[in-house]
């Protein structure tokens, strides 16, 4: 057995194993996994220093789950916008493509929190080739995000599978994976692995990571793996009370995320997502802290601010007012907060 399946098998799912190196109320825990389920893989636990830091946040449950009164199970209308099952076409040239519903770690604020590590979400090898016959069928699509779950949590047979019928489709363009594997489990990230990812480029990731504590030496070596393959990667990060909700955080970051070669993509305000109320910030929290970031920090490093809109609207950004007044001149501050003025009328050259 590989090394990364040793540790994903080694994972951690009810509340007395975490009371053996923590002291926790298990029968408090015991009521949130009858709702949503947790998985701990070795090495993400290892990540905790303490009870409540940052790394725990995203990994333990906490009661709060379950007494959200406020959220919704599908905020995005994914059910509502699936053709077929596990396969989500929200945008006209786009579709989000759904291949496993297992992940090397549970997020405490997942998005698909509803069905991701249960039974509610049944993917087969049927239900993957009626994606693949999706996509083929309406040729307006020129871009799939496969998605789950975390596909690289299929073995390189399977994915190099998918991959290559998907690539085998001539008005499919590009093919992008989300993974948080880089960050939750970077020892999955090979270089049998990166093998087969490169055969099938233009191939995108975006992995995600939320906190500097996630940016060890083995999610560095995994980075560097999928960079050296040629494989441009980039960040969806989720600003999350507690966890990042702070200028510093970020900063420190998103500089080392550009250390490991990937790119800041999307700064995500937290969706409205059953079970995870208590993770939300205000809007103007996250655009203050854009403020604070833009111009203090590389280009390179700021992400686009995004909320991704409740029942199936889409990405919004969601970014700092710099505009004073819009006439014969635009005036603006600039990011120090001067005054500044650029012409817009004159005749062009």
């Amino acid at each position: 057995m590989t090394q990364w399946k040793k540790i994903l098998q080694k994972s951690v799912t009810s509340p007395e194993e975490i009371a053996h190196r923590f002291e926790i109320d298990c029968n408090v825990l015991d009521t949130v996994l009858a709702t949503f389920p947790m998985r701990i893989n070795s090495y993400y636990l290892g990540l905790i220093k303490t009870v409540g830091d940052p790394i725990w946040k995203q990994a333990v449950p906490d009661p709060k789950e379950i007494r959200d009164s406020v959220c919704m199970p599908d905020p995005l209308a994914e059910e509502d916008l699936s053709p077929i099952p596990n396969l989500v076409h929200k945008y006209p040239d786009r579709v989000l493509f759904l291949v496993t519903n297992e992940c090397a770690m549970y997020c405490r604020f997942c998005t698909r929190k509803r069905k991701v590590g249960t039974a509610r979400m049944q993917i087969t090898q049927d239900t993957i080739q009626a994606g693949i016959d999706y996509i083929r069928d309406n040729k307006q699509i020129r871009e799939v995000l496969i998605s789950g779950g975390d596909p690289l949590l299929l073995t390189d047979e399977k994915l190099d599978s998918i991959l290559t019928r998907l690539r085998s489709i001539p008005t499919l363009e590009v093919i992008r994976i989300g993974t948080r594997v880089p960050c939750t489990l970077p020892m999955r990230v090979t270089k049998e692995l990166t093998a087969v990812l490169k055969k099938h480029h233009p191939l995108y990731i975006n992995t995600h990571f939320n906190h500097p504590d996630e940016l060890t030496q083995e999610a560095a070596r995994a980075c560097n793996l999928l960079a050296d393959a040629g494989i441009p990667l980039g960040c969806q990060t989720v600003l999350l009370k507690g966890v990042n909700d702070d200028s510093e955080t970020l900063r420190s970051l998103f500089l080392g995320l550009l250390r490991l070669r990937v790119k800041p993509y999307y700064l995500f305000q937290a969706d409205l997502t059953k079970g995870t109320n208590h993770f939300r910030t205000h809007t103007e929290s996250g655009i203050a802290i854009m403020g604070q970031l833009i111009g203090n920090i590389s280009g390179m490093a700021i992400p686009t601010y995004a909320l991704d809109a409740p029942d199936g609207g889409g990405k919004i950004p969601l970014t700092p007012d710099y505009i004073v007044d819009k006439g014969d001149d635009l005036r603006f501050h600039n990011y120090l907060g001067k005054l500044c003025t650029y012409p817009e009328n004159g005749d062009p050259l």
